[in-house]
């Protein structure tokens, strides 16, 4: 979340005005994450989060990310429900950009995950797609290894200036991944994005799932490889198979990972270090003038990719 379009007071009230939801009382942007601008919205009646979409998303995907969290819902996940204006539309302009409001969920994402935090997650993560295995509307992954290649050479020029070496090292491993990357595992809705900042706890339970602006079909492993990137990483760079073990024996315990996606997986959580290194590369060398916004750490995700570069099976990952 990030504020990159600026809103007035009275464009946000005739908005409001739209829907009976009661009248705008504040509204305070959101400075976390680099995607949409977000903005947290107070009415005499509750709280909503609105959402002016920017950069990578496409319009034309947003019928898919509001059929699902309205589809997720109704299968029992917890998560945002898109609010409807008073002639039942759920998508709108303002600022001259596409949005849409969402209801307020409760609870608190956590900074440093714990082992229970990991297991919660893991079960969440499985029951999530299974919820999902029925939703009509598809999205192809834009992320996924046809897509990084763009992303290489938007970087490739000034990526040493972030960290020497960088831009090979990152040649080597999309040359690497591009030949291992497996095809034909179970596929279906994923997240995508289901880091920390995502995922909302009352005490030591899940209470919801938000963002789902990433979510596609893909490999229902290569999400179980995205959270294991997110979550189960110390801050110096090591991986702690004690969590990934919670987070996937979590899991397995809802939906077992198949032999093929056992296989896959070091392949699977190399691939999306590196397509987040990537997102994040092309984030910190082209943040906007003036946006509200703090760009993410790509490095971060380059030492996560030197665990990745020697894990030879999914047992490196805490799988029994």
């Amino acid at each position: 979340m990030a504020v990159y379009t600026d809103v007035s007071d009275a464009e946000l009230s005739a908005f409001v005005d739209r829907y009976d939801i009661g009248r705008l009382q504040s509204a305070k942007g959101i400075a976390e994450g680099v995607e949409n601008s977000n903005f947290l919205l107070q009415t005499d009646r509750a709280f909503f989060i609105l959402t002016l979409y920017e950069k990578r998303v496409n319009e034309a995907d947003l019928p898919f990310f509001i059929g699902l969290m309205e589809h997720l819902s109704a299968r029992g996940i917890t998560c945002p429900q898109p609010v409807h204006d008073r002639e039942g539309n759920t998508l709108q302009r303002l600022a001259g950009r596409p949005a849409a409001m969402v209801t307020f969920l409760s609870g608190m994402s956590v900074n440093r995950p714990g082992v229970g935090h990991c297991a919660e997650l893991g079960k969440a993560l499985a029951q999530f797609h299974a919820a999902g295995a029925d939703f009509e509307l598809r999205r192809a992954n834009a992320l996924s290894l046809d897509g990084w290649r763009p992303l290489i050479e938007q970087s490739r020029e000034r990526a040493d200036s972030v960290s020497p070496g960088l831009a090979s090292r990152i040649a080597d491993d999309f040359a690497r991944l591009e030949q291992a990357w497996p095809h034909d595992l179970p596929s279906g809705v994923i997240h995508a994005d289901l880091f920390p900042n995502n995922v909302f706890f009352l005490g030591d339970r899940l209470s919801g799932l938000i963002d789902f602006y990433f979510a596609c079909n893909d490999a229902l492993a290569y999400d179980l490889a995205i959270c294991l990137n997110a979550w189960c990483f110390e801050t110096d760079g090591s991986f702690n198979i004690t969590k990934g073990r919670a987070m996937i024996g979590a899991y397995e315990a809802v939906r077992p990972l198949t032999p093929a996606e056992v296989e896959a997986l070091p392949v699977l959580a190399r691939g999306a270090g590196l397509r987040f290194l990537l997102t994040r590369l092309v984030d910190w060398l082209n943040v906007p003038p003036g946006a509200l916004v703090k760009p993410l750490d790509p490095l971060e995700y380059d030492r996560k990719l030197g665990f990745h570069r020697h894990a030879a099976t999914a047992a490196d990952y805490g799988r029994a």
